[in-house]
């Protein structure tokens, strides 16, 4: 599907959207609601990624294929290695098999776990046979993406000694590691976090729990791009979110102040209000505990017109496609002066942008939705629109009911 997108018939907004829960809290409860049966989740997101989720958690035997998800494809790689008696080929789609996997694997083998390549060495397909796991001592190099780190940990209660991870070096993606400890604690498991180590106490059974799911934060991230390419007075009101969030996303409220947007919190919802339209001529961000939004971030600054420097971004290399190398391509079509590196993007201020782009999404849900904002400032196409469907079904849906002018092209 290619949607053609042009501006709304006003720049000063006003709305509510609801957005459904964190894609990243579903997918981490699921795998727990695996463990232990007595968890009720509620809000859970209606992303493909945890509907992918929660059909491979179902399956024993055969062929579990995950399609783009790469949360479940670290989730469920531990999980099925530890599960006594299943046997699976985990495997995904053509960019899924590029995506390496051999840190989890190799520190997996080393608890005792029997995991082999169907393919490529340290790529999807993997041939997994669960067993018994005893070993509880495993380290791991710690900048690498937290979705293996917390694969270990959200299965590490059920192993028959719990486990300990020691991490080497500088660690990134904090804020996703502290949010599986966080739910590991209110579902009662014990765990800490001292240093460079990681503990998570074995634990049988646990009682009777409902779990809420906080909505998206980087979902909401997009709705931040848009107050901030609107004019001042312009409200969007976003539920469920909190002032206490798990989620390391929930920096853009902090982030979005230098485009002028004030973030109320009320008692479930927040409030995104654009203040003023004087930025900073350069915005500076080290994102290395909050990757995902990156793309946001740097087509935000592009749409007012302003430059940017974004650093920690090593891991973006490996997501969904090389998400800077995408950035770079996607913003240059639309007139940018934009360079990257392994780990960095540097966006030069410019005043002009390019009509009537079509942007190619690379089967990256965040593209298609990072460049979309866009539209407040000139027409565009997106390319397989539909890819939005990872993490945010709705978000076409809701970009209308913003008096965004959507049609298929």
């Amino acid at each position: 599907m290619k949607l053609y997108l042009s501006p709304p018939p006003s720049n000063t907004l006003q709305s509510t959207i609801q957005i459904t829960g964190s894609k990243s809290e579903s997918n981490r409860l699921l795998l727990l609601k695996a463990l232990y049966p007595n968890i009720e989740i509620k809000n859970i997101s209606n992303s493909d990624d945890a509907q992918v989720m929660e059909k491979g958690l179902a399956i024993s035997n055969g062929e579990v294929d995950i399609h783009h998800a790469g949360t479940a494809m670290r989730f469920l790689t531990t999980y099925f290695a530890s599960q006594e008696g299943k046997e699976v080929i985990l495997t995904g789609s053509k960019r899924m098999t590029e995506r390496p996997i051999g840190i989890l694997v190799d520190a997996l083998r080393i608890l005792g776990a029997e995991i082999s390549y169907v393919k490529n060495e340290g790529y999807p397909p993997l041939q997994i046979k669960g067993k018994k796991i005893t070993k509880d001592k495993v380290s791991l190099p710690a900048n690498i993406s937290s979705q293996y780190i917390s694969s270990l940990l959200l299965t590490a209660p059920n192993l028959e000694n719990g486990l300990e991870i020691e991490l080497v070096g500088k660690i990134t993606s904090v804020p996703y590691i502290k949010m599986t400890l966080a739910l590991l604690t209110q579902i009662g498991v014990e765990n800490s976090f001292e240093g460079n180590t990681v503990k998570v106490s074995s634990k049988k059974a646990i009682a009777k729990t409902t779990m809420v799911v906080e909505s998206d934060w980087s979902s909401a991230s997009y709705f931040y791009s848009i107050a901030a390419l609107c004019n001042v007075g312009t409200e969007i009101k976003l539920s469920s979110y909190k002032n206490d969030s798990l989620q390391g996303d929930s920096v853009l409220a902090n982030i979005y102040k230098d485009f002028g947007v004030e973030t109320k919190f009320k008692e479930n919802y927040i409030i995104l209000k654009k203040i003023d339209n004087n930025q900073e001529s350069i915005i500076n961000c080290d994102l290395s505990n909050a990757p995902d939004i990156a793309q946001t971030i740097a087509v935000t600054c592009f749409g007012i017109g302003i430059g940017c420097c974004l650093t920690g971004l090593h891991t973006l290399k490996i997501k969904e496609t090389d998400r800077l190398e995408a950035l770079h391509v996607e913003l240059s079509k639309l007139g940018a002066n934009i360079k990257v590196t392994n780990d960095s993007l540097i966006l030069e201020p410019s005043k002009t942008i390019n009509k009537n782009v079509v942007i190619d999404t690379y089967n990256d849900h965040r593209m298609g939705m990072a460049f979309a904002p866009l539209a407040l400032k000139t027409s565009i196409f997106i390319n397989d629109a539909g890819v939005v469907s990872k993490s945010y079904p709705d978000f076409w849906k809701d970009l209308k009911q913003l008096q965004f002018n959507i049609k298929e092209a």
